[in-house]
């Protein structure tokens, strides 16, 4: 199937590993030129290595200085047709030891300046007619996970953005979704399973292998099948779709 997005701009944020660097690849096959920005310029390069349209870009999120010069970037050179928000999750811990200063950093980093970067790009992808923003965020936002409560916040108010956005820019030919991973086997995945066997005194293994037991597919999934969901939701072929909370979990979220 054509995704008709050759020659397509990408903005793919927390790129240098994980769900970012999958999605970022991922792009880059089906012909997009990818700026893939994090904040370890040096991580991308080595992954990009012999990759031609994947352009590494340093940009730390929670420096509104950096995101500014990020979008006066971009929009030199036209814009972005396609924004994947994507950036690394706060630390573990309960809503009750959660400070009044977490809650203020994080939601800058992960939700304020995320929207500022957006906005910018916005009036670009507008005047094209065309334009896809996907924003990652968790299965916490439907189902929290436990000692996440920064996490889970957070991204739902991203959650709560895009639905917003969706409706007011559906008309001018942009789509707006948001894509919640469940369990993928990335490094950060590997982290919080070693949190919580830290919190409570277990074997990694043995908290891993209880996670993958509460999956119906009875697996952690692979970041490229996640990536390939994006792609594709990043394509014309989806033109359809907005407004949408896609989940790729294997099946571990149980409400309907």
């Amino acid at each position: 199937m054509d995704l008709e997005i050759t020659g397509k701009c990408a903005l793919v944020l927390g790129a240098s590993r994980g769900l970012g660097m999958a999605i970022a690849k991922s792009l880059a096959a089906e012909g997009v030129t990818v700026f893939a920005a994090a904040r370890s310029r040096d991580k991308i390069e080595a992954w990009a290595k012999g990759i031609e349209n994947v352009r590494p870009v340093e940009c730390d999120l929670s420096d509104l200085a950096q995101v500014d010069a990020l979008a006066d970037s971009l929009l030199s050179e036209g814009g972005a047709d396609i924004i994947v928000n994507n950036g690394g999750g706060p630390p573990p811990g309960s809503a009750q030891a959660a400070e009044r200063g977490q809650w203020l950093a994080h939601f800058e980093a992960m939700a304020a300046n995320l929207f500022h970067l957006n906005t910018r790009l916005l009036p670009a992808m507008k005047e094209k007619g065309w334009g896809r923003i996907i924003s990652i965020t968790s299965s916490g936002v439907e189902q929290p996970i436990p000692n996440l409560a920064l996490s889970n916040g957070i991204r739902s108010a991203v959650v709560g953005w895009s639905k917003t956005l969706a409706s007011e820019v559906a008309g001018d030919g942009i789509t707006v979704n948001v894509v919640m991973p469940g369990r993928i086997h990335t490094q950060r995945v590997d982290e919080l399973d070693a949190a919580a066997a830290k919190r409570t005194d277990s074997d990694v293994a043995e908290v891993a292998a209880k996670s993958r037991a509460a999956i119906p597919a009875g697996r952690y999934g692979k970041p490229e099948e996640f990536a390939d969901v994006v792609t594709f939701l990043a394509s014309t072929r989806a033109s359809y779709v907005t407004g949408s909370r896609i989940r790729i979990d294997g099946g571990a979220i149980k409400g309907v």
